[in-house]
């Protein structure tokens, strides 16, 4: 069994407030460090009722006040909604909330649509997407212990630094689901996550890209990745698949442009599902990708998953939906399925 990380969007479903959501998402990441698991990390996202992932570091900050030992970190920073001075001393904050376990996962995407995109990057140059690859690069200094020097065209230098005195530094991790993405981390010698969970299309080549270009040095002397995937574990396969649908339905609005909702109960996606058919003619390609049922065949998958794309880690977004009565401020359905997993096979961090 590869070792387990979680990535989470802190889902929001119907009826459930913001805060509510948030909470479950704090108890999921506890349990996940009682559990043993390797990593826990905040996506980014803006402007969609189902996600309340909008702030990393805010969310990454009081999980690692809730954990002691697993590795909590963002999945991604979208670097160019951000200016990297920013990302920069927030994630050197971090650092020293929780020496030796932040992660800084950096991307690519807006993580929205172009509206909210715009008023993200109402920041001038920081906000140019050609520069992305200058401006990881100054993120990699400004967490260092040594920081950045500018230099000015008149002579002279000046040194910035993200914190005044870093005992250790966050990890950089370089995320995406393209070659752009793949063979930039390998030219910067960068740890590497292709988001396999959101479509799971040109994985073999980015793949190939990033081991066949990387660039050793210092910090990583050789080429690291792991992979994402969405998991639902349940009891049966029907509930598992029962369960999976109301994430199933999110990803058919957004790929077919229909308005966005909170999303659904176990129970409203069923009753949905029978009338509008909006998952239907795509849910044999999602059941194909993601990791869907019993604890024993979604080991056994994950195993074989690993295995194939020599990975010795997995970070699954674990998107089982909610029945109706269940708490709104507890995450059963997902707890569940990260218990069922360890559980059938224990995992080493």
């Amino acid at each position: 069994m590869p070792a387990l990380s979680i990535l989470d969007l802190v889902p929001v479903r119907t009826g459930q407030t913001s805060a509510e959501a948030v909470a479950s998402s704090l108890t999921l990441a506890a349990r996940a460090d009682e559990l043993g698991m390797r990593r826990y990390w905040f996506a980014e996202h803006h402007n969609m009722p189902a996600v309340a992932s909008t702030t990393p570091p805010v969310l990454i900050a009081a999980a690692a006040a809730r954990t002691s030992r697993i590795r909590v970190g963002s999945g991604g920073v979208m670097l160019p909604n951000h200016a990297p001075l920013v990302v920069a001393e927030q994630f050197a904050a971090l650092e020293a909330l929780a020496p030796g376990r932040v992660d800084l996962g950096l991307g690519r995407a807006p993580g929205s649509d172009p509206v909210i995109t715009q008023l993200l990057r109402q920041s001038g140059t920081t906000s140019d997407v050609d520069r992305f690859p200058d401006h990881v690069r100054d993120i990699r200094s400004l967490v260092s212990r040594d920081g950045a020097s500018l230099r000015f065209t008149s002579g002279g230098t000046y040194e910035v630094t993200a914190t005044p005195a870093a005992s250790s530094v966050p990890e950089v991790w370089l995320l995406g689901s393209s070659d752009y993405s793949a063979q930039l981390a390998a030219t910067l010698g960068l740890p590497y996550v292709f988001a396999n969970h959101f479509s799971g299309e040109g994985l073999e080549r980015a793949l190939d890209l990033y081991r066949t270009g990387f660039v050793p040095n210092e910090e990583n002397p050789a080429p690291r990745t792991f992979l994402t995937a969405n998991a639902v574990v349940a009891d049966t396969v029907e509930e598992a698949d029962a369960r999976a649908l109301p994430q199933a339905r999110m990803m058919a609005r957004l790929r077919t442009g229909r308005p966005l909702t909170a999303l659904e109960s176990v129970e409203e996606a069923a009753g949905a599902e029978k009338t509008d058919r909006l998952a239907a003619p795509m849910w044999d390609a999602l059941r194909a990708k993601w990791f869907v049922g019993t604890a024993a065949d979604v080991t056994a998958d994950l195993a074989a998953f690993a295995e194939r794309w020599g990975v010795d880690e997995v970070m699954i977004s674990p998107v089982a939906g909610s029945d109706r009565d269940e708490p709104m401020d507890r995450p059963d359905a997902r707890l569940r399925t990260l218990e069922l997993l360890v559980q059938r096979a224990p995992v080493a961090a």
